[in-house]
């Protein structure tokens, strides 16, 4: 348990504040630990090594990640107007990373690559803390679009082998209109992506995605430590080199990346207690830990987990 967690067990909300500046951590770390709701969620774990942007991209930009085990390439879709066909950019943001967990989550809990959504992911999406008018409807309209055009490789190294996912996330989509634009009614995951994803689930805490949905960095670094901390036979050293490779492609300068990782690193690690990781100049330290949900929680809720 790290130190604003203890803080907040032993002196409460407000007493906590005596000891720490980090409002932020603070008030992440309070919601995380005051949820009571003990709901799990997945994703693949090719999501846990590669993120989509943050921001948005030029509509005809490809966005491509690199590390040393795994390459994500994610090519923008296309829409035919009045006007010809156009680019409408790759997804982006908080907003698309929380439907991607929806629709995986939705798909291992059922085991079925079609998924219902409309009113069911409104009111998952409310259950997160996301208003659903407004501008942030729009906005979660715009990357369901968005994801339901764009096309994905996942190339993935293991030794001497090389595999392979290179399909679009969704097979079909059915969106009913707005004035403002259509939102996804009914999906169906391509059945390549639905293979990997049945066979490499990572399971996440539903509180903790709800302490930090609004912060795409601190939920792209707590998957990641979801998916890497359980499984480490050792310590394992991770530089900034490294990392600025995996996270930091948004980022101009190493510098700035370095300084927004570590503030959104605190962010993680207050919705993951149990988490071991140390920083150095180097780059940070993974420390074997226990994972985010238990497995016994994690086979209620997902029987083919073993």
């Amino acid at each position: 348990m790290a130190r604003i967690h203890r803080l907040l067990e032993e002196h409460g909300r407000q007493g906590a504040l005596a000891f720490t500046d980090d409002r932020k951590e603070l008030e992440v770390a309070f919601d995380f630990m005051s949820d009571e709701q003990t709901g799990v969620g997945f994703l693949f774990s090719g999501w846990c090594q590669a993120a989509l942007p943050h921001r948005r991209q030029p509509d005809d930009q490809i966005w491509l990640i690199e590390t040393e085990h795994l390459k994500l390439m994610v090519e923008p879709g296309s829409v035919a107007t009045e006007d010809g066909v156009i680019r409408i950019g790759v997804p982006y943001g908080s907003r698309a990373r929380l439907i991607l967990l929806y629709l995986q989550t939705e798909a291992i809990k059922t085991n079925s690559r079609e998924i219902e959504l409309g009113r069911s992911l409104r009111e998952w999406l409310q259950k997160l803390g996301v208003s659903i008018g407004g501008k942030s409807m729009k906005d979660v309209r715009e990357q369901a679009l968005r994801l339901s055009r764009c096309r994905m490789t996942f190339q993935i190294t293991k030794g001497n082998q090389i595999g392979f996912v290179n399909q679009n996330i969704l097979d079909t989509a059915l969106f009913t209109h707005h004035v403002n634009g259509g939102l996804l009614e009914t999906v169906k995951l391509s059945e390549g992506f639905f293979e990997q994803l049945k066979k490499h689930p990572v399971p996440l805490q539903e509180a903790a995605i709800r302490a930090i949905a609004n912060n795409s960095q601190a939920l792209d670094i707590y998957c990641w430590l979801a998916y890497r901390l359980h499984v480490l036979p050792a310590d394992c050293q991770i530089t900034w080199k490294a990392l600025y490779a995996q996270f930091g492609r948004s980022y101009a300068r190493l510098r700035k990346f370095r300084e927004n990782f570590l503030e959104s690193l605190k962010i993680a690690l207050a919705v993951y207690p149990d988490a071991k990781v140390t920083t150095t100049e180097i780059g940070v330290i993974l420390h074997s830990s226990k994972p985010p949900v238990p497995q016994k929680a994690t086979h209620l809720v997902n029987p083919t987990t073993k």
